[in-house]
């Protein structure tokens, strides 16, 4: 006799019946497709995995705690809640900090160190509870390689636009995480139907409400948000997502190149520091 305990959905990957309670989706591979069953976007972090996920969460808090080991009397000047446990400016204009003084000066590398530096306790960890509820997603949705260049290019195209409208200084991985919002928002776009449109909808309120957030308070770069937004959901169109296309070489180069930009970003900042 059949278990009626056994749900059966339609995979959101490939459309196919599976069982809810199935570790992974006998025609595509998408692991726990049931998870999705409730449509928030919260996925729960690879157990023992490395992913770019958990290099970009590492990397964030790792610089977070060295610019305050650098000059730890910024860490005694406290001006209000959101100046907690906040790094000096000089010590983030040394260890990466954008802006248009920062491209004034040549410092193009900039574009891709201030997506890891954060100015406080705060900052840092508002970011990266949206780093841990997005990136998982978009790395199921477009794949790890996908997800990479994703962030990075929304990120990357947040701080032009803010440079290009003459924001002095800017820090963060908010751009970044305007470009994932949009990212996930193409998809549901793109995709239709039931899950295409719940995914849309929810991500859609989470974007207005952070987009509004951004407006009501001081120091928010919303031209970064803005340009990490469209970033974002420019390249997830240019780049497609693993229901219209597996991940290829090309994905994966793309992803590497972004890592090696990254990568030799930071060098270019540590020889500065020691030369």
């Amino acid at each position: 006799m059949a278990d009626k305990n056994i749900k059966a959905i339609l995979c959101p990957r490939c459309g196919k019946l599976v069982s809810a309670n199935a570790e992974a989706c006998i025609h595509c591979g998408m692991k726990r497709p049931g998870r999705w069953r409730g449509i928030p976007l919260i996925q729960s972090i690879l157990g023992g995995k490395l992913s770019y996920v958990d290099g970009i969460v590492s990397a964030a808090v790792i610089l977070y705690v060295v610019s305050l080991l650098i000059d730890p009397r910024a860490i005694f000047q406290i001006r209000g809640i959101f100046d907690i446990l906040s790094p000096s400016g000089i010590v983030l204009y040394l260890l990466g900090m954008t802006g248009s003084g920062a491209m004034a000066e040549g410092r193009w590398w900039t574009l891709f160190t201030a997506i890891y530096l954060h100015g406080s306790l705060l900052h840092i960890l508002f970011n990266v509870l949206w780093i841990r509820q997005l990136g998982p997603v978009v790395e199921d949705l477009f794949g790890a390689s996908r997800f990479f260049v994703i962030f990075t290019a929304a990120g990357v195209i947040g701080f032009v636009v803010s440079n290009m409208f003459g924001v002095a200084y800017t820090i963060g991985a908010s751009g970044s995480i305007f470009g994932l919002l949009g990212a996930v928002i193409f998809y549901g776009r793109h995709r239709g139907g039931s899950f295409g449109f719940h995914i849309y909808r929810q991500t859609m309120q989470w974007a207005v409400i952070l987009f509004l957030f951004g407006f009501f308070m001081s120091g928010i770069n919303n031209f970064a948000h803005a340009g990490g937004f469209v970033g974002g959901y420019l390249t997830a169109m240019l780049l497609g997502y693993r229901e219209l296309k597996p991940e290829t070489l090309l994905h994966r180069r793309m992803a590497l190149a972004a890592l090696g930009l990254t990568g030799l970003s930071f060098l270019i900042v540590f020889l500065r520091l020691l030369f």
